[in-house]
């Protein structure tokens, strides 16, 4: 019997990280802007449009993390009812540690990139001081 129930719970655990794979694959990762200024050459047109690229990159973070919480969302809806609430509690938690991961490696990749535009604004700011 206890060999049945691991068994069980490695199943769900198994297929809760197959239906949150699937669901990131309709939601497309973000790609950082390929170029930023350099802040101690760039033109006031280069820093403009490092913001406007910064700001596309940020929204697209957004989308991808509303993404992932409404693929997430539909996942748990997904949970088999049959299962008992233990089982069901499991699944859930698998998924909201899969949603967690993925929300914070995408809010950590876009807060480094920013971090980066940032310091390059403040050296645009510091070699363009009148």
């Amino acid at each position: 019997m206890k060999f049945r129930s691991t068994m069980l719970a490695s199943s769900l655990a198994i297929a809760a990280l197959a239906v949150a794979t699937q669901a990131s694959a309709a939601c497309s990762y973000p790609k950082a802007p390929d170029q930023m200024p350099d802040g101690n050459k760039a033109s006031k047109e280069e820093m403009i449009a490092g913001m406007k690229a910064m700001r596309a990159y940020n929204d697209l973070i957004k989308q991808y993390t509303d993404c992932l919480k409404s693929e997430h969302d539909t996942a748990v809806a997904k949970i088999d009812p049959s299962l008992d609430d233990a089982k069901k509690a499991k699944a859930k938690d698998d998924l909201d540690k899969v949603l967690m991961q993925k929300n914070d490696a995408a809010v950590d990749d876009a807060s480094a990139v920013t971090g980066r535009f940032n310091e390059q604004i403040r050296v645009y700011n510091a070699a363009h001081k009148s």
